[in-house]
């Protein structure tokens, strides 16, 4: 099973961006591709990684500001470059909101949320799963925000958790 798990690069006043390094950080395998993105709203980027490594399953890593790692279940139509700016749609005849196909097991050291937000975070999932939606691909999809200062080695070993999940034979599900 062929897994794409991507992150962000420094934005705004962060530096440094942990999914960066988690990212990075993770093993090296033929079955794994990762991808760093810069943090921008480029559709091409997002929909060019799906087209160029045609993975099975896609594992979405985002910063976040808040108390503790969540996994998020949609994407919403939106996006606000600035917290002054009104939000704009992302696509003008998409649905309202894009539903994640990948459930994770969220275990206590996470919780669950249905709000990724209006920057790019949410971009990327909604560009993904509208692109994954629209061409009938059998995708896997799930994004998971870390907090920014959440410390690297237990996202890592969640992330590591979440990747087991999209393996062969690991209890998993396509959502409608």
């Amino acid at each position: 099973m062929r897994v794409l798990v991507y992150g962000f690069g420094p934005y705004g006043r962060f530096r440094d961006n942990i999914t960066a390094k988690i990212v990075k950080q993770l093993p090296k395998s033929d079955d794994l591709k990762k991808i760093v993105f810069p943090v921008r709203f480029n559709r091409k980027q997002f929909v060019q990684a799906l087209k160029r490594n045609r993975p099975d399953a896609v594992l979405g890593l985002g910063q976040s500001s808040r108390q503790r790692i969540e996994v998020e279940s949609s994407a919403a139509n939106r996006k606000r470059a600035q917290a002054s700016h009104r939000p704009k749609r992302i696509s003008t005849n998409g649905p309202t909101h894009r539903r994640t196909t990948l459930k994770i097991k969220t275990g206590r050291q996470a919780g669950k949320s249905t709000n990724a937000g209006d920057y790019v975070c949410n971009y990327s999932m909604y560009i993904m799963l509208d692109h994954i939606a629209r061409e009938h691909l059998r995708i896997l999809f799930a994004f998971v925000h870390i907090p920014h200062d959440y410390d690297r080695r237990k996202a890592s070993r969640f992330v590591q958790r979440v990747l087991r999940q999209c393996r062969p034979g690991a209890k998993r599900s396509i959502a409608s």
